[in-house]
């Protein structure tokens, strides 16, 4: 069986920075186009030239791709033509090999956004077409609000996509511009679309998320023949997002039956990055990852029934549709009071700590283990999600915890005070006193950064614990509290707050821990003793004496 090309065309660059709260630097555009070429993206969509500042200066200093750079913009407007419409100019001029140009394809828009007849608006599709490819450059037609303009006036809808093709246009995309329309809609529709006469290797498929059904509405139109795919990294998007190219291009590459009938420019290879690259646009756009995203989630893989746990032992098939390392993510054994030994001996193993099936010495460590879990959750600890923090509770446990350091004492300020603008702000300072290698250090750090903007206790705490350790400081010199979360288990007078700290490195490492106490402060030290512990572990081993 001859497998047919699809086509992926990532609009992170244009469509996902009109998410509210995202704007990219042209630093960090360049950054991103270079690894979806890596990833093996055919087409990139890098901006609309002249619209603003960083997708003019993106286009000024794009970077050499394999994949076609795509320049965005709109078709030329009545009463002008196309040699002379100065925002199409604009787009043509970014130099690009590729253009792609939105238009209307609904009637009710055409009359009502626009007020122009009809006729004017094809005759403004028609010439516009015509201009890029008679500038000898591939031209794409994005028909917006198609789906929607089809139910009302399918006549017009395809008359709008006629006119794209005949002036030449590569692609003719089929927007779902407002995302509601549902997948069987959305896959009817392409399937009649190409028996009106529009062929299916002329077509894409641009879906919103707003019922989230943007990746199903994608695959419904590859189904009904559409062979251009378009997205966006990690779902970004104006309102509820794009289709998420993160799920799509695993979905086709792994699952059939489009394993078995396409080929896209993404290798098996390229796809064991995509979990760095999702976390990637997650950090420049400092957000947290979504530890629910399919493939590329911290709890995709994750376990937590011991009943599961046991079956993934034998087979991890049993509760996984592929093998995590696939894209580059990992299993994970969560730890909880609800944790069986086949969860416990798992989690063990993945750190590096075995213990013996069947000898009743190592059958004891497992059940005071067990014990200490349930009894810290009572108190409101939670190892579900802080893995780190279990890990250690076990070596603990197993006599094979370190004493990297002994912390003497800790004392955390908060000042409230005008700065020379004559506002108030908040300045926090961290006094620290640790013991490494016998000798007494105190470190002093302010939560002021070099913007001058205020970070809190906890990130003073942190720079100051880390600040004189010894041998140890270069080691944590990579690592990053990446995020923080509180939450109070008890109400009242007794209330107990739980602090969960997420951390990475400059590896890629990223891990969670877990503090409790009544005090937030001593609980967000706790957590972050637990989370440079477990990076001293990983980097120095646990043979450190103590």
């Amino acid at each position: 069986m001859t497998r047919e090309r699809l086509y992926l065309y990532d609009t992170t660059l244009r469509d996902g920075q009109q998410t509210q709260g995202v704007q990219f630097s042209t630093a960090e555009k360049i950054q991103i186009a270079q690894a979806l070429d890596e990833l093996g993206i055919d087409y990139i969509e890098g901006g609309w030239p002249g619209a603003n500042p960083t997708d003019s200066g993106f286009f000024e200093n794009a970077p050499q791709t394999r994949a076609r750079l795509t320049a965005f913009g709109m078709t030329k407007r009545a009463g002008r033509s196309a040699q002379n419409d100065d925002v199409l100019a604009a787009v043509m001029n970014a130099g690009t090999g590729t253009v792609c140009l939105v238009g209307k394809a609904h009637e009710y828009h055409v009359k009502t956004a626009l007020g122009i007849t009809l006729a004017e608006n094809t005759e403004n599709i028609r010439a516009s077409m015509a201009h890029i490819v008679g500038q000898g450059r591939e031209a794409l037609f994005d028909a917006e609000h198609f789906f929607d303009g089809y139910k009302a006036n399918p006549e017009y809808a395809l008359e709008s996509c006629r006119a794209a093709l005949d002036a030449g246009a590569r692609w003719v995309v089929l927007c779902d511009t407002n995302g509601g329309t549902l997948p069987g809609d959305i896959g009817r529709i392409v399937a009649q679309v190409i028996s009106a006469g529009i062929p299916g290797e002329n077509l894409g498929i641009h879906t919103h998320n707003d019922t989230e059904n943007a990746v199903a509405g994608t695959l419904a139109a590859i189904d009904a023949g559409a062979r251009q795919v378009q997205g966006t990294l990690n779902g970004l998007g104006e309102r509820c997002g794009n289709a998420n190219l993160i799920s799509l291009i695993p979905t086709l590459l792994l699952k059939e039956p489009y394993a078995r009938r396409y080929d896209t420019g993404v290798t098996l290879e390229a796809l064991k990055g995509l979990t760095r690259i999702a976390r990637m646009l997650d950090d420049i756009l400092n957000r947290v990852p979504v530890k629910q995203a399919p493939f590329v989630g911290t709890s995709a893989f994750a376990h937590k029934a011991g009943l599961h746990a046991s079956a993934i032992l034998k087979d991890p098939s049993t509760y996984e549709h592929i093998e995590p390392g696939t894209v580059g993510n990992a299993r994970i054994i969560p730890m909880s009071n609800q944790a069986g030994q086949s969860n416990l001996r798992q989690r063990l193993a993945e750190a590096g700590l075995v213990v013996e099936k069947g000898d009743p010495a190592q059958a004891s460590v497992l059940g005071r283990i067990l014990e200490r879990i349930k009894d810290r959750e009572d108190e409101g600890y939670s190892y579900d999600t802080a893995q780190a923090s279990f890990e250690l509770l076990a070596r603990e446990e197993l006599g094979q915890m370190p004493a990297f350091f002994e912390v003497k004492r800790y004392k955390v300020t908060v000042e409230r005070r005008k700065n020379k603008y004559n506002r108030m702000v908040s300045l926090s300072e961290a006094v620290v006193v640790v013991k490494v290698d016998g000798e007494k250090k105190l470190s002093v750090s302010e939560s002021m950064d070099e913007t001058g903007c205020d970070r809190g206790p906890v990130n003073a705490l942190a720079k100051a614990l880390s600040k004189d350790l010894g041998p140890y400081s270069a080691i944590l010199a990579d690592l990053r509290l990446v995020d923080f979360k509180v939450r109070i288990t008890q109400g009242g007078t007794e209330a107990v707050t739980r602090v969960i700290i997420d951390s990475e490195d400059g590896q890629g490492r990223r891990w969670s821990t877990v503090g409790v106490s009544a005090n937030i402060i001593d609980a967000s030290f706790e957590a972050l003793l637990d989370a440079i512990r477990w990076k001293l572990i990983r980097d120095c081993g646990a043979d450190v004496d103590a």
